[in-house]
């Protein structure tokens, strides 16, 4: 593979998901067309529309590393993937088809097994996220880069997670309990680890479900803000499994790192 750089690459991409971002809101105010996949989930014209511009500019300015995007079978029989992109064109199809903001457009880069670049815009809420190494994850707000390091609102007598459910599960009710959380709050999308990153929350906890492209993106932004990714075993998370299904997964904010 030819030499990328990632800083120059993720900042050629990021008025590419801003744009990207606008078009989604606009589509959802001439009205969706949905449809429901195989796998009894949804998806709409917009996440479809919003594939096709993620998925052009990847390969204008990377044609030669592979695109696994959800809403595509390109590339998804390949088993022996280590460099590539991972895209989710709308995460959280459900709140984007019901007027709902917490919906997410996703793409991370892969390089050995391992993310080292991540976007996500969440263009409803009006927050755009990206990361491109080691301290360099970032927020931009009105133009202006901030810098995530897990600063915001951290409290360590009020440890507070997001979560999938309200209703928490005992395995993960556990691991709240070994971490001290004292509070959670349900959250949809990989806006998750956003807010993970920034310190608004202070970490995530999931069993084995959704899959690859739902994380990859976030698991970049995170790790580069300072935070962390692991299984519940604590081992670390590579990408090109079998099916790109997620293993358990705790994030934690760089203040409990």
């Amino acid at each position: 593979m030819m030499e990328i750089s990632i800083k120059n690459l993720v900042m050629d991409l990021v008025d590419t998901f801003l744009n990207a971002g606008k078009i989604s809101i606009n589509l959802r105010k001439e009205g969706l067309i949905k449809q429901i996949k195989s796998d009894n989930t949804p998806v709409s014209n917009g996440d479809l529309e919003i594939n096709k511009i993620i998925s052009k500019k990847l390969k204008e300015l990377t044609p030669e590393i592979p695109i696994i995007s959800e809403e595509t079978s390109e590339n998804k029989s390949n088993k022996n993937l280590k460099d590539f992109w991972l895209v989710d064109p709308i995460d959280g199809t459900y709140d984007y088809i019901n007027d709902l903001d917490e919906f997410t457009i996703n793409a991370g880069l892969i390089l050995n097994r391992k993310p080292v670049a991540g976007l996500i815009n969440a263009p409803a809420k009006k927050r755009m996220f990206y990361s491109y190494g080691r301290d360099h994850a970032y927020e931009l707000e009105n133009g202006k880069e901030i810098k995530l390091d897990g600063s915001r609102n951290y409290n360590k007598d009020r440890i507070k997670f997001v979560s999938y459910s309200n209703k928490i599960k005992p395995e993960i009710q556990k691991i709240f309990d070994k971490l001290n959380v004292k509070e959670h709050k349900k959250m949809k999308s990989s806006l998750k680890f956003c807010v993970v990153a920034s310190g608004e929350y202070d970490g995530y906890v999931a069993e084995p479900r959704a899959c690859e492209w739902d994380i990859a993106a976030g698991h970049a932004i995170l790790k580069h803000s300072g935070g962390s990714v692991s299984d519940f075993e604590n081992k670390e998370i590579f990408y090109g499994k079998n099916d790109f299904k997620n293993p358990s997964l705790i994030l934690k904010s760089k203040n409990l790192v």
